[in-house]
């Protein structure tokens, strides 16, 4: 670190140590002012932020780290702003709105430096580490806010697809899968944990998997099917498809798809019929109350 940079730091510790109140109460103001934060996060939360993110700098810039890499070696300021970004983004403020909060920061930090020198050279050296230093931190927020966002996304997405593959206990040791919709690589998996679990919690012997609601059967389809009935059958059970449809019978015949080790029934009911066969139930007698929603 070069004697011009040390003393400017050292001046901007200077600021954000006697002024630190001021700061954060005109970083607050600024975003407000701003509309750049698009959340309903209050105005005790915002400067609980401020207070944070302003102490971090503060221990920063007291460090002997290079400014370029304060953002992302100096622990402490890495996590806050992470923390920031995430918080916004669960709060369903944009990336842009996040990383411009941040550089909103810079006119804060630069009115409290003109409070302690009125020396041109040395405003303006001070300027320029605050846009290195601050410029990092608001990059790490866009990156971490759009990492913070597409996790979020993925597990909605998942928590939709568990929601919409539920797993059903139709009769005592005999669970079924109603499939709507298309069946991809990533509903399969949900479809097979889901199935899975199910089995063992209730020592299931038969899976129905009903794929009524399934618009159509292609190779791919097919391939996901037998994966899950192969899984089934793993956990020692036995695995009936039912909703084979007379245009789905003629897809599956046409592409050659070779279904002819898994027993499949036309409806539901029948499906449920040949599984109750297979456990060795009497239909007559069952307690109703066995049959009910498992999992969802």
């Amino acid at each position: 670190m070069n004697t011009s940079e040390s003393s400017v730091r050292d001046r901007l510790c200077e600021a954000l140590r006697e002024r630190e109140e001021e700061i954060a109460d005109r970083w607050v103001r600024l975003q407000l002012e701003q509309a750049v934060l698009s959340t309903d996060m209050s105005e005790h939360e915002v400067r609980e932020e401020a207070d944070l993110l302003i102490s971090a700098l503060a221990a920063g810039l007291a460090s002997d780290v290079p400014v370029e890499r304060l953002v992302t070696s100096r622990n402490e300021l890495r996590q806050t702003v992470i923390e920031l970004s995430l918080r916004r983004a669960r709060a369903g403020a944009s990336p842009t709105a996040t990383s411009l909060a941040v550089l909103s920061l810079k006119e804060a930090l630069l009115s409290a430096v003109q409070h302690t020198t009125r020396d041109s050279g040395e405003l303006y050296s001070t300027a320029i580490l605050v846009n290195r230093l601050l410029d990092a931190a608001g990059v790490l927020s866009f990156e971490t806010y759009v990492e913070g966002r597409e996790e979020i996304i993925q597990r909605q997405s998942r928590q939709l697809l568990e929601v919409s593959t539920p797993v059903v206990r139709l009769w005592r040791h005999v669970l079924a899968v109603p499939l709507i919709g298309t069946l991809d690589t990533a509903r399969t998996q949900v479809v097979m944990e889901s199935l899975l679990q199910a089995i063992q919690d209730n020592e299931a012997q038969v899976a129905i998997i009903d794929i009524t609601g399934v618009p159509a059967v292609d190779t791919a389809v097919a391939q996901h099917l037998m994966h899950t009935v192969n899984a089934v059958r793993l956990m020692g059970a036995d695995c009936v498809i039912s909703g084979i449809r007379p245009p789905i019978a003629q897809t599956i015949a046409q592409l050659g798809i070779d279904l002819s080790t898994i027993l499949t029934r036309a409806t539901l009911a029948d499906a449920l019929a040949a599984a109750i066969r297979l456990t060795d139930q009497p239909a007559v007698g069952q307690d109703a109350g066995t049959a009910g929603s498992v999992t969802a």
